[in-house]
């Protein structure tokens, strides 16, 4: 039982970790999951879908409050990098957070819809719709059939 709480929980920290702007991977955690066949694949999924989509938010809430340091010398972007950003979403728009899943990309998306101001609500389902996509992508093709 503890061993199964931490694999569980183990895998939930690694999937919300990856997904803040912090480096680490999830992906390798679930495979190995899945392939020690000790639990469920659902679940598992499950698991890695919530991590990885409330480290997405945790990116949100920090782009919802990154605007207020504008301007300062340590800002990590200047203005002309914050224009590509809002040109890149006034074109793309809240689709573009479908891509949140890839590698290098998604989180700076992420950052970028709470920096601006993606309602929480259409964040919240097509982050969803991309990482979930991405778990069940990865254990279809780690899934031992035999």
């Amino acid at each position: 039982m503890t061993a199964d709480l931490a694999a569980y929980a183990g895998l939930f920290v690694s999937a919300l970790v990856a997904a803040t702007i912090l480096p680490a991977q999830s992906e390798a955690v679930l495979a190995g999951l899945i392939l020690a066949k000790n639990h469920p694949i659902w679940l598992l999924v499950l698991v890695a879908s919530v991590g990885n989509v409330l480290g997405s938010v945790v990116n949100w809430l920090l782009g919802r409050g990154l605007d207020r340091f504008r301007g300062r010398s340590w800002f990590p972007a200047s203005d002309a990098a914050l224009l590509r950003a809002q040109t890149f979403y006034a074109r793309w728009g809240r689709w573009s957070l479908l891509l949140s899943w890839a590698p290098v990309i998604g989180d700076p998306l992420t950052v970028v819809a709470g920096l601006l101001r993606e309602p929480i609500l259409s964040f919240l389902l097509l982050v969803s719709i991309a990482k979930i996509g991405r778990y069940l992508l990865l254990a279809a093709a780690v899934t031992p059939w035999a």
